[in-house]
């Protein structure tokens, strides 16, 4: 923050409309950089008990062999969620070349997304995609 607070002293003097745009233009550039925390750690799967071993090309956020996940997040790899329920997929949904599991936390009902990722159970998603819960 105090390179930001530089910038708006230097743009005070020219401009102060200008000024306030720029804020506005480097606060949220920095909450967007801090939403997204990187953690790809290995687990052991409180659903099915098997380790899961770390992606290793983006963070690892649910079991890739039943697809489960836990609450824990409420901006991914920040741990500022206190449910700590256990995140069930319900329903699979096509993003870009891939697709986004959708998940219903099993203790507090909060629906989460995640993008599939390449080690993930296809039969697992498959199955999902043939017995969908709607979370309407």
């Amino acid at each position: 923050m105090e390179n930001v607070t530089r910038t708006l002293i230097i743009i005070v003097s020219n401009n102060l409309r200008k000024c306030f745009l720029f804020y506005i233009i480097i606060a949220v550039k920095e909450m967007e950089s801090k939403k997204f925390t990187m953690i790809d750690e290995p687990f052991i799967c409180e659903v099915c008990g098997e380790e899961v071993k770390p992606l290793g090309y983006t963070a690892r956020d649910h079991c890739p062999f039943c697809l489960s996940s836990k609450h824990v997040d409420v901006n991914p790899g920040d741990r500022l969620e206190e449910c700590h329920g256990v995140l069930k997929p319900i329903a699979i949904e096509k993003f870009k070349d891939t697709f986004k599991i959708i998940y219903k936390c099993e203790k507090c009902g909060k629906i989460r997304k995640n993008v599939m990722a390449k080690d993930d159970n296809f039969d697992k998603i498959l199955e999902i995609m043939a017995n969908p819960i709607n979370i309407d």
